[in-house]
């Protein structure tokens, strides 16, 4: 009896230890043969210092998860899903932005430096809004900082902002005769600024605009 009972313990043992290694196998073949997520070269902020000034609008294409909903928001310009106000102080460049699901800061309006927004950056494109001194706007956007993140971009919602909100609130401050084109999205029930507002607008110049690519494609130089 001992004999039998031991017999049928080497035998579960050897059905689960076959188990394992049929798990592990099956884990290597997937990880080596599903494809590899294209790896694309980083911007270097070095391309982007030479055209900023104080209170220029930085867009960028991200690399998460909701980037391409919000770029897809828009009709015309898909370049971009993301936007930040750019902050010059004794040589230091920060950019004040609105995010959601930003690792380590949760969703917030905050200020981060040049290199960490453009660090998820696949393009990035530099407006400048016409007759407007960019230190106003600079200064107007640091308002917003710690108001959360609108997931449910309402604009008639001043307790929290979403990112091109945080330009339309801020040029609400300093210039409200400049307003920023809106657009109806049926499946949120309400209007949202996308981000083609800023790239076609006339009340913005795109300075220069640059993709994360070995064939970069430059515009503006202003």
């Amino acid at each position: 009896m001992t004999i039998k009972r031991s017999k049928n313990k080497l035998k579960i043992l050897l059905i689960i230890v076959g188990a394992v290694l049929a798990c592990a196998l099956f884990i290597c073949a997937f990880c080596f043969n599903r494809p590899q997520r294209e790896t694309i070269p980083a911007i270097s902020s070095s391309a982007l210092i030479p055209y900023l000034n104080d209170g220029d609008i930085l867009c960028r294409l991200g690399d998460r998860f909701w980037s391409l909903y919000f770029k897809d928001l828009s009709i015309e310009d898909k370049r971009f899903s993301h936007l930040g106000i750019v902050r010059i102080r004794d040589g230091i460049i920060s950019v004040v932005n609105a995010e959601g699901h930003a690792p380590g800061r949760g969703d917030s309006v905050n200020e981060v430096s040049l290199e960490e927004f453009i660090s998820v950056a696949k393009a990035v494109g530099i407006y400048r809004a016409n007759f407007i001194d960019g230190a106003d706007l600079s200064n107007a956007a640091l308002e917003f900082i710690g108001l959360p993140f609108d997931w449910n971009f309402n604009l008639s919602d001043k307790t929290a902002i979403y990112c091109t909100e945080l330009l339309s609130a801020a040029l609400d401050r300093i210039a409200p005769e400049i307003k920023i084109k809106t657009m109806f999205i049926k499946e949120l029930g309400r209007d949202i600024i996308p981000l083609e507002s800023i790239s076609n607008s006339s009340d913005f110049t795109e300075i220069f605009y640059i993709t994360a690519r070995a064939d970069n494609i430059l515009s503006g130089g202003q």
